[in-house]
């Protein structure tokens, strides 16, 4: 049998993926596999390793809004649907076992579905996670964005939105641009005032979590919920 005389390095990344697998490509040539193309003068390997630099990370390239993918030169609208397709698809992965399982049982999960959606923003949002009876996901929805150190949360507007949805319970999520997860005196004031606001409806606030750069503190787990 003749001997294949081709390397690795000069295999194409989709070659490559499926020769020796999705681990040994480096994260350009997983993002040229799915660009496909480059543009004049950049494969799609360079267009990739220039993505990431150009995002500040593959966190925050993959959590980009349209608008700035679509400023990339050369990135166009189909490839930028390409890149807000897998983006999607990876929140729904790891909100579908919230939607099948207790939330409760999997606090790993909840902090990573958290921190998927609000780790890589520059200013502040916050989300409620809407439990059912079983503490099961019924949705997540943003309900308060604000400044680079402020979003401005109303409990009353919380518990409003907690009826909407019909949920037993919830979890509070928000970010801290500054990257660092360790709670404020205004956001345990906050945990405080909604707790009480959520109980009035019969409504109980589960945790509070605070998403930084690369972990998230849960609230709750300091016994401070």
């Amino acid at each position: 049998m003749p001997q294949d005389s081709r390397s690795p390095c000069s295999e194409r990344p989709r070659e490559r993926l499926l020769r020796h697998g999705v681990q040994a490509l480096t994260s350009a040539e997983l993002l040229a596999v799915l660009l496909r193309t480059g543009t004049r003068g950049r494969n799609a390997v360079d267009m990739g390793r220039d993505l990431i630099t150009h995002f500040g990370g593959l966190r925050r390239l993959l959590s980009a809004e349209s608008s700035a993918l679509l400023a990339f030169p050369g990135l166009g609208a189909a490839k930028t649907c390409e890149l807000l397709a897998v983006q999607e698809l990876g929140r729904r992965a790891l909100e579908e076992p919230l939607r099948n399982g207790r939330a409760l049982s999997q606090p790993e999960r909840v902090k990573q579905f958290c921190a998927m959606r609000l780790a890589h923003l520059r200013v502040e949002h916050c989300i409620a996670l809407f439990l059912d009876t079983q503490l099961q996901l019924i949705d997540c929805a943003e309900i308060a964005r604000g400044t680079l150190s402020h979003a401005s949360i109303y409990p009353r507007e919380v518990a409003r939105a907690a009826l909407k949805h019909h949920a037993a319970a919830l979890i509070l999520a928000h970010n801290h641009p500054s990257g660092l997860a360790e709670p404020s005196p205004a956001d345990l004031a906050l945990t405080r005032h909604l707790k009480q606001a959520l109980a009035l409806v019969d409504v109980r606030l589960l945790d509070h979590l605070i998403v930084g750069a690369t972990e998230v503190t849960s609230l709750a787990e300091r016994g401070q919920v």
